[in-house]
């Protein structure tokens, strides 16, 4: 057969003559592909190199089953640590059929020695990679691109949301086709988001220390494929039928005008530091993919806290992450990125820098264009809110502190009224929006918003570490020494909180980001880093959610749906020049906030009232004290005030009001149309 390969797209592509295959390496000094067919193992040698990509024509098609075995020295003192022995999985594969075994023949090295190459053959104990047929109908798909000062995102893991819905057939629960089932869309619908940022879907490997303690990776921040949509989550099976489910869920959810956003886990790989096993790119090249200690090439530059960090100086591991983001936008359909610990992409140099050749690059590209990019701006050896480009939005951790702080009794006026107005003392003098803040108060890693209420500690038994794992989080919610002692009055106070938490998010400015289940009292028993529990304690329990709870949260999403004063896109000032665009600050007495209300530490009520042009008003009226606080509402610029929403269980939703008594620890909203 004559070659005519290719050396681009690096990977395996399906063509009339067979499979065009490329593998970019170094430090390689040959590369097999291993082909596997009813057990039996064929390998081919890629014969052809252009520059440092290997590549050839391998027999195939799609549903070939193969990995690489890659040839060179094994020096792990100078960095190099390649392995024939080792069956490694393609890094741009579109699929993966299997799971990782954890015995000592998928490590590189021999455990006695880690020094010493270990000449165990690791196919028996891993998954293939599968070729994948890349067609599929995706007649009358069109992305919502909803605008950011529209957008609500739901982070929600795709298993966990529907294992045990009622209403999605058995066999697809837990899938992407479970996702994409109407029930589950229907309940996303009702509720008034427009988005689901989906935990990590990226093929990620089972951790063998939880295994031991007969535990799983739940959340799956251990990526090791970059293409590749997780097996596990699929009903139709690993034969790269997962490809296929995937878009069917995009397609469907796009159907129901909602954005699919995935959480993406650049920062590392599964393939861990020098005590790490081998499954991939540390057998292919591993100094150009891996951040190296440049004195200590045996050593990994840890940025993450899981081991290794990618490369980001090198083309090569840019390219591996631009393909993939392009593969997921151009192939899959998907609407954005929120990028896990991102800052460690931007350390090119070793700090992080806001003109790093990742974020110049992820700029420049027109297929990353249209869609969504979501920062969370920190990793082990930074926080950098406030620190990426303009064309970023960012969790914003600060928003989550400040606001949990005032509703606990600890935090300032000044530090909410920056947060409810889209964090202007972080973004506007670099000319930054409102929409660079994705605002929220619990996500995936930390308490639900329901145990963030009722727990003064965590309480992690279940996974084995004697509680000494998550972050600490010992404040109370009762409100101090003047906070209620009987059950009953406790436990009000607690759903009184999760109101005032519920208001302040949903009708920031920003964009506002709602942990999957705090719509409806979801808890994980005080659990608040569930990584490893993949049962019960993280999926939704459907059966006990607080309806009451989820009709209150449905009503601030359709107020905020229709009120545009309350999706500023740009930071307004407060109206006293009569601009009819404005956010105000009132005291109780309905006048103006002065600087001296603003250094008073001890105040905690005041109305935030927002405005603008062809869209109806809102005043917020928030009481952190201990005490009722009657508010002297300002006359209504319209029709008159109707209250609509409130935290206040004695509060009349639906009447009209001019004065009003707030009660202690609370939030009423009023509208004005």
């Amino acid at each position: 057969m004559v070659d005519n390969s290719t050396p681009y797209p690096l990977g395996v592509t399906v063509r009339e003559d067979g499979l065009n295959v490329a593998v970019y390496s170094e430090t390689a000094e040959a590369v097999d592909v291993a082909v596997f067919d009813d057990g039996s193992e064929t390998t081919h040698r890629l014969d052809q190199r252009t520059g440092h990509v290997f590549h050839g024509i391998v027999p195939g098609g799609v549903g070939t089953r193969y990995g690489f075995r890659v040839h060179g020295e094994w020096e792990p003192a100078e960095g190099l640590r390649h392995n024939a022995a080792k069956l490694l999985l393609d890094p741009y594969a579109r699929a993966v059929e299997g799971q990782w075994g954890a015995g000592e023949e998928t490590f590189g090295h021999l455990f006695a020695d880690p020094e010493q190459r270990n000449d165990a053959d690791s196919a028996p104990s891993v998954p293939r990679a599968v070729v994948v047929d890349p067609a599929f109908d995706w007649a009358g798909d069109r992305a919502p691109r909803t605008p950011l000062a529209d957008t609500v995102v739901y982070e929600v893991h795709v298993k966990g949301f529907t294992q045990q819905h009622p209403d999605v057939p058995e066999e697809i629960r837990g899938t992407y086709a479970g996702l994409a089932h109407p029930a589950a869309i229907q309940h996303l619908l009702d509720l008034g988001v427009t988005a689901v940022e989906l935990l990590p879907v990226h093929q990620f490997v089972q951790d063998s220390h939880l295994a031991e303690k007969g535990l799983r990776n739940y959340w799956g921040y251990n990526s090791i494929g970059f293409f590749a949509p997780h097996n596990e989550y699929s009903a139709a099976g690993d034969d790269g039928s997962q490809v296929r489910e995937f878009k069917e869920m995009v397609k469907a959810l796009h159907a129901a005008g909602l954005e699919v956003i995935l959480d993406v886990v650049y920062n590392h790989t599964a393939e861990g530091n020098h005590m790490g096993p081998t499954l991939s790119l540390k057998g292919i090249d591993n100094g150009s993919y891996y951040r190296v200690v440049e004195e200590e090439p045996e050593n990994y530059f840890d940025t993450t806290g899981t081991g290794n960090s990618l490369n980001v100086s090198h083309p090569a591991a840019l390219q591996l992450i631009l393909d993939s983001l392009r593969y997921w936008v151009s192939e899959m359909h998907v609407d954005g990125f929120r990028f896990d610990l991102a800052t460690t992409l931007t350390r090119q140099w070793g700090d992080a820098h806001v003109h790093s050749a990742f974020l110049d690059i992820v700029h420049q590209d027109p297929v990353l264009a249209p869609v969504k990019l979501i920062a969370e701006p920190w990793d082990t050896q930074g926080y950098q809110v406030g620190g990426f480009p303009a064309r970023w939005s960012e969790w914003n951790g600060k928003y989550r502190d400040d606001v949990r702080d005032f509703w606990r009794g600890q935090g300032s006026l000044g530090a909410l009224t920056q947060r409810l107005t889209g964090s202007p003392d972080v973004y506007e003098a670099d000319r930054r929006s409102p929409l660079c803040s994705v605002n929220f108060l619990t996500a995936h890693d930390g308490f639900t918003l329901a145990d963030l209420t009722a727990y003064d500690e965590k309480h992690n038994e279940a996974n084995g570490e004697n509680s000494q794992d998550g972050e600490s989080d010992n404040r109370s919610w009762n409100c101090g020494a003047e906070g209620p002692t009987d059950d009953e009055a406790v436990n009000a106070l607690r759903d009184r909180q999760r109101r005032n938490l519920l208001t302040t998010l949903l009708l920031s400015a920003g964009v506002p980001m709602l942990l999957g289940g705090d719509e409806f009292g979801r808890t994980q028993g005080g659990n608040n880093n569930a990584y490893c529990q993949d049962d019960e304690i993280s999926w939704f329990d459907w059966a006990g959610a607080d309806r009451e709870l989820l009709g209150f949260t449905r009503e601030l999403l359709r107020l905020r749906r229709e009120t545009s004063a309350l999706r500023g896109a740009w930071y307004r000032g407060d109206g006293l020049d009569g601009s009819p665009d404005a956010v105000l600050s009132l005291r109780a007495d309905g006048e103006p906030m002065t600087q001296a209300e603003w250094d008073d530490g001890n105040a905690r009520a005041y109305g935030v009232q927002f405005s603008a042009e062809g869209s109806a008003t809102v005043l917020l009226l928030v009481n952190g004290a201990t005490n009722p606080v009657e508010f002297t509402v300002p006359k209504a610029p319209a029709g008159p005030w109707k209250l609509v929403v409130s935290s206040d269980p004695q509060q009349e939703v639906g009447r009209e009001v001019a004065d009003l008594l707030v009660g202690e620890w609370s939030t009423t909203v009023l509208r004005s149309a």
